[in-house]
């Protein structure tokens, strides 16, 4: 806590709030009933509400789930279609608040006070919120998106970002990875910094619970605690929980892909299942130990075997061009930015609603998971440096990511493959590409042990969030609550999978992002007047 109570702003909560490091007193709004014989504690609307809504889209979803599939095609194409327009503007908001408060005085704010200190080392943090913020998804597109725009862009397709003009070599390699940075890049890092700067200020700086409504106390004042307080933390429950899913989903295409390319294992619905059932009783593993015990070294883990398939690539492709590639992207993505970014006056509809609005919808739902994750572990980090390592350094990785593993595929499908990477399904591009490379079976071993232990970490960190936000900001909630969402992230997953396949689970991403995009919004202007409210 601050020295300062900036009563007029944070008075005390009425309803449940507690100090992060201690446990707060049951209010009215939370009970400890019994499942099962099984104590749980949790907020009860925001907890009866979220799993009897899930529970039910979850049956019916299996129980029609050959009529579901085209309803949920619909829905994304209509909300992507209708609403591009608005994700761009609140994608570009987000950047633009982050960039403004690394070099605003705003940015001397010390999260937990003037006195905290970090409870991390820079390595230990940096590794738990890279693993929790991109995981699956870079190992899954770090060759198919670059590959796909390049070959779009190449032969004039509609799909092509800015408009399908046909390009031809170095150019079109640059607007390639430009339009792949800026889908990865400061875009998805800064939505993901502003709940969590948010999370954390509200949480260590002004003494009220960890979960999403207390960002909106600065404007809704004692109403938090009341139905609009509820419909926020159910929001974000419902966005984490399916935009979790659609990851996990994704997950296990690519890995039942890999298991497939090394062993022959045949790749069908009923494999992709059993393979998310087997992960994720090992997520629950993780669950059960907690954060210091399996997350942290899990995410370790991650962060060291991503790091070893990226120097593999680093030193047996191209090397010297990749590292200087690394530079050309980066500027390519600096000038390409404004139109990509651009809400209006755009020619390339397919490439903006069907890549760029997926995408932004995708990091919107994920914003609550991996803010919260991130707000957990950033306590005595000073707000300027908060958004340089949460915003920057991941973003400028992330380019190296992209540039090694999508630079090489370009380059082996210009010279030598003659189309066989660009070729083959998305899944199975990034062993395509391993192929074309020394020791690929060893490689595509560790793709496919990266992508399980992304996976595992998702599931993992996910339904610790969704537990926190379930239990009224409780972080030290019993473990069997985290066994029960973890669970049902899995059935989720697995019930968007045979409903449709990455369709159906993009189109529920799309679904819950789009208003979780509001809640977003409105944080933005909470932060401010937080920080504002700060001791000097």
């Amino acid at each position: 806590m601050t020295d300062q109570t900036c009563a007029d702003l944070i008075p005390a909560p009425e309803g449940p709030s507690n100090l992060i490091d201690t446990d707060y007193e049951v209010g009215q709004d939370n009970i400890t009933p019994r499942i099962a014989g099984v104590p749980f504690d949790v907020h009860n609307v925001v907890f009866t509400i979220s799993s009897i809504a899930i529970a039910i889209f979850v049956a019916i979803t299996l129980l029609y789930k050959d009529a579901i599939g085209p309803v949920f095609t619909d829905l994304r194409v209509w909300l992507t279609s209708s609403f591009d327009w608005f994700f761009l503007i609140a994608g570009n908001i987000f950047v633009l608040l982050c960039l403004f408060l690394i070099v605003s005085p705003l940015g001397k704010v010390r999260i937990g006070g003037r006195d905290a200190k970090p409870d991390y080392s820079y390595s230990e943090w940096f590794s738990m919120l890279f693993a929790a913020g991109m995981g699956i998804g870079l190992v899954f597109y770090g060759v198919a998106e670059p590959i796909g725009h390049y070959s779009s862009i190449t032969s004039g397709s509609s799909w092509a970002p800015l408009g399908g003009e046909a390009l031809n070599g170095a150019e079109a390699e640059r607007l390639a990875m430009a339009a792949t940075i800026f889908h990865w890049g400061l875009h998805p890092w800064a939505t993901y910094a502003v709940i969590a700067l948010g999370l954390a200020l509200f949480a260590y700086n002004k003494g009220l619970p960890l979960t999403i409504r207390s960002i909106f106390y600065p404007i809704l004042g004692e109403r938090v605690w009341g139905w609009p307080g509820h419909v926020i933390d159910i929001l974000a429950v419902f966005a984490t929980l399916f935009g979790l899913a659609t990851s996990l989903g994704i997950g296990a295409e690519q890995a039942n892909a890999g298991l497939q390319h090394l062993f022959g294992m045949e790749s069908t619905t009923t494999s992709k299942v059993l393979l998310i059932i087997a992960i994720s009783a090992i997520a629950l593993c993780s669950v059960v130990l907690g954060l210091d015990k399996g997350i942290k070294h899990l995410s370790t883990f991650n962060v060291i075997t991503a790091a070893l398939l990226l120097g593999f690539v680093l030193l047996a492709g191209p090397t010297l061009d990749i590292l200087q590639k690394l530079f050309w992207n980066l500027e390519a993505y600096l000038e390409y930015l404004p139109a990509l970014s651009n809400p209006v006056g755009r020619v390339d509809d397919n490439f903006r609603q069907g890549w760029t609005t997926f995408y932004w919808a995708w990091w919107f739902s994920w914003a609550p998971f991996v803010g919260m994750f991130i707000a957990r572990i950033s306590r005595g980090r000073s707000v300027r440096e908060f958004m340089i390592c949460v915003l920057v350094i991941p973003s400028v990785v992330t380019t190296l990511w992209m540039t090694a593993f999508g630079g090489t595929a370009i380059e082996l499908e210009a010279t030598t493959t003659l189309g066989k990477i660009a070729g083959a399904a998305t899944e199975i591009q990034l062993f395509e590409l391993l192929s074309n490379l020394p020791l690929a079976e060893i490689t595509s071993v560790l793709g496919v042990v990266l992508i399980i232990t992304f996976f595992v970490t998702s599931s993992d960190s996910g339904s610790l969030v969704i537990d926190t936000i379930t239990a009224g900001g409780k972080v030290n909630a019993p473990v069997q609550q985290r066994i029960f969402w973890a669970s049902l992230v899995g059935l989720v997953a697995i019930a968007l999978l045979l409903g449709g396949g990455l369709s159906s689970l993009q189109a529920m991403t799309v679904s819950t992002g789009f208003p979780f995009a509001i809640v977003l919004l409105g944080a933005c202007f909470a932060i401010v007047k937080g920080l504002r409210s700060e001791p000097k």
